[in-house]
């Protein structure tokens, strides 16, 4: 007479409704499919360092992807998620219950913490820009190190910033700091040309900001990574399964299909013209949270994203199934599992993901399509499939396989997502802009941007020295 608590999670006609869906929890697409499972053992082996999965200093690269846009995603991640309380060894039946830590809105509370009234020691405090310009490195006299091009930040080095983990390595500190010094310039801008001063002067330079952060995200990122066609199909005919009533994040994305990016990772990034490429987990690249005491490792952005200045810039790594060998045995942990891949699988067992090959089906992928990419993954060995297929290994085998669609109806293998991937990371960024009174596409879908700023590369270029 008493139903069996936790058992319905693996029934095949489960569901998980989103009827009760809160904005600051996770959530599920696909709340009507089984999770899959694969043993730990299988895992870790085709995880490991010198595993299948290793591309060990390889350097394939894509031909239109460039290196900057991975970081961009890493930014990107920070502005709309942050799980502070699942580990490996546990199940999450109702990711419902998982707060997530950030605001799911793309409003870069990273960057803003909660405005100046609340956090006042992140901004100006003196003649027309108080209030409205956040502060950098260059205002703080005595701090440490490269201080014009670095982070505000206190004694002990810590950066001042809406979000510690844009500090954790020194491109995605270099990303914050760009991003800030744009929105001052905005503020710039907006005086000289409105008059505006204080409050009046943060909410409108605020508001330009975001909206173009907002518009990169869609016409520049999305654009790249899942493809044009895509991206369009969904502004113009509307999602088909990210169709929540309050923005969320679902874990789908979160746990799966947005970790696309550690694929594309190069162990070698150059950061600067005609200077050698550095160790991403290096003293200057890789020394995260702490002041920026090498000038070597102050990014210049016109290498790293396509920009006006039309530079030779350094291209990601291919979306496949290797990822750079440094990341199998992150050096920075050293009491857990240090592969980045095997946390990630394990990750996906955690949260009762469904199989990449249900969900292929769910979204109206042709069983052919689906063979060739579950093929792909089977000859990783290791007895992989026999359970289902992993959803993040599915997402990188058919980049790999099948690729990212161009404008001409042909697919790029190795330059983007493919219709899995790039259908869940698309329709949930976008879905999360729709769902925000805020955003330009919540709010103003007949805005548009400045075209001096109008790409991520000319938005962190804007206001670089």
């Amino acid at each position: 007479m008493k139903p069996l608590e936790g058992m319905d999670a693996f029934c095949k006609r489960a569901h998980y409704s989103d009827t009760d869906q809160r904005d600051d929890r996770f959530g599920r697409l696909f709340g009507t499919l089984p999770p899959a499972y694969t043993p730990k053992g299988t895992l870790e082996a085709i995880g490991r360092k010198g595993g299948p999965m290793d591309g060990g200093s390889g350097s394939d690269r894509t031909d239109s992807v460039p290196v900057g846009m991975v970081f961009f995603g890493q930014f990107l991640d920070h502005d709309i998620t942050l799980d502070a309380s699942t580990t490996f060894d546990s199940v999450v039946d109702n990711p419902g219950e998982i707060a997530n830590v950030r605001t799911p809105q793309l409003d870069l509370d990273c960057i803003y913490g909660v405005g100046p009234e609340a956090q006042p020691y992140l901004f100006s405090q003196t003649g027309p820009f108080a209030g409205a310009k956040l502060l950098t490195g260059a205002d703080n006299p005595n701090q440490a190190g490269e201080r014009d091009n670095d982070l505000l930040r206190s004694p002990n080095g810590r950066a001042i910033i809406g979000d510690p983990r844009n500090d954790e390595n020194r491109v995605i500190s270099q990303i914050q700091l760009a991003i800030i010094r744009f929105h001052n310039h905005v503020c710039d801008v907006l005086h000289a040309e409105e008059g505006y001063e204080g409050a009046e002067l943060y909410e409108h330079a605020r508001q330009e900001t975001t909206w173009h952060y907002q518009w990169g995200v869609v016409n520049d990122f999305l654009a790249v990574m899942c493809g044009k066609p895509l991206v369009n199909r969904i502004l113009g005919c509307g999602r088909s399964h990210y169709c929540a009533q309050v923005p969320f994040i679902p874990i789908e994305f979160s746990v799966a299909a947005y970790r696309f990016g550690h694929s594309m990772i190069p162990m070698k990034v150059q950061v600067q013209k005609g200077k050698p490429a550095l160790e991403l987990f290096g003293t200057i690249l890789g020394r995260g949270f702490d002041a920026l005491t090498d000038p070597k490792g102050v990014v210049d952005w016109h290498e790293l994203l396509f920009t006006p200045e039309n530079r030779q810039v350094e291209r990601a790594q291919k979306l496949d199934l290797t990822m750079a060998g440094d990341l199998l045995d992150l050096p920075f942990i050293t009491n857990a599992e240090s592969s980045l891949a095997t946390r990630n699988l394990l990750r996906g067992n955690t949260f009762l993901l469904p199989g990449g090959e249900k969900v292929a089906a769910a979204i109206g992928c042709d069983q052919a399509t689906i063979d060739k990419v579950v093929a792909r993954i089977v000859s990783l060995g290791e007895g992989i499939g026999s359970y289902g297929i992993p959803l993040w290994l599915y997402i990188l085998a058919e980049a790999e396989v099948i690729g990212r669609e161009e404008e001409n109806g042909s697919t790029k293998e190795g330059e983007g997502l493919g219709p899995v991937g790039a259908t869940i990371v698309a329709e949930t960024l976008i879905g999360l802009l729709e769902l925000d009174d805020h955003s330009y596409l919540g709010s103003n879908r007949n805005w548009a941007p400045r075209p001096e700023w109008d790409t991520l590369g000319k938005l962190v270029t804007a206001a670089q020295p």
